[in-house]
């Protein structure tokens, strides 16, 4: 279940609260995937100083609850009618709500001692909890209602909700890297292009790299590198929006060549370049060039 009531003014803050483990911390990385600025569990008395000086050049999602230092119900409220009340501001409450029964589960699940009963049993610091957000879950402007919902799910709803306009897209890695020094870690998708034709071979672009034009071109020539490319292409393009649904942020692609300097830095500026064509947010790295000017030579 999800009710919502929005408004539109300037710079965007969403609070988000809700009783512990009612999925909280998940809403707050989906957010700071969709690209806000995220802070969470400052003291509440800090809070106000986002008032103060320039608005912020990002969304912001503000995460608070029950640990918060120094909090209190009237504080949380005050601090919400301040901020909504701001001309430059435009905020929303999202309040991660979820059954007793299910919190009691997840809990159990977990093993985890409740924030408002250290020494005591889960259900009486729910309780506890639940009384003391009462009074926010009436002002939230957003309810979610996590009782049915898996994390990819929740996800979802938060997306619909909160995505900026244009929506959320992977931000893209492609790299290149050398075989003798092993794989870069952190990799999703690896290619191994030693099968194309090696420039090292040609003494003329031996101490090129795979930026420079003759090299490109030299690669390229090879009548097995656009067979393997468009391949490549179309099943990075194939799997994106999968893994987008999954949830992921960041997708990191990688070649691999024997020296990472011609074959496999090629292919990366043409992925990448094939990607970015498409809209894609891409970011490039050649792992082997550190170093090296624009032509590949060592500066």
């Amino acid at each position: 279940m999800t009710e919502t009531r929005k408004g539109s003014r300037n710079a965007r803050i969403v609070l988000v609260t809700g009783p512990s483990g009612a999925g909280r911390s998940t809403a707050i990385r989906v957010l700071e995937d969709l690209g806000y600025e995220v802070i969470d569990n400052l003291p509440l008395r800090l809070l106000p100083r986002l008032l103060e000086g320039p608005a912020p050049q990002r969304p912001v999602a503000l995460g608070v609850d029950t640990r918060n230092r120094d909090f209190s119900t009237d504080s949380l409220l005050h601090l919400i009618e301040t901020m909504a009340a701001h001309p430059d501001i435009d905020l929303a409450v999202l309040y991660l709500d979820c059954s007793v029964d299910v919190l009691l589960r997840r809990f159990s699940e977990t093993r985890r001692r409740h924030p408002m009963a250290p020494a005591e049993s889960p259900g009486i610091g729910i309780e506890r909890e639940m009384d003391l957000l009462a009074p926010i879950r009436d002002r939230a402007d957003t309810l979610i209602d996590t009782t049915r919902l898996n994390v990819h799910q929740l996800r979802e709803e938060i997306e619909r909700w909160f995505a900026p306009e244009g929506g959320r897209q992977l931000s893209l890695s492609v790299q290149s890297f050398s075989y003798k020094r092993g794989l870069p870690r952190g990799v999703d998708m690896v290619f191994d292009c030693r099968f194309l034709s090696n420039p090292h071979w040609e003494p003329d672009l031996r101490d090129l790299d795979g930026r420079d034009a003759p090299v490109a071109a030299f690669v390229m020539a090879d009548p097995r590198f656009q067979p393997f490319f468009d391949r490549v292409r179309d099943l990075v393009e194939l799997l994106l929006p999968a893994f987008l649904e999954e949830g992921k942020a960041h997708l990191t692609i990688a070649f691999g060549c024997t020296g990472g300097q011609h074959r496999s830095v090629t292919l990366a500026e043409a992925l990448a370049k094939a990607l970015a064509e498409n809209g894609r947010q891409v970011s490039i790295r050649h792992r082997e060039l550190k170093g090296r000017n624009v032509t590949g030579r060592p500066d």
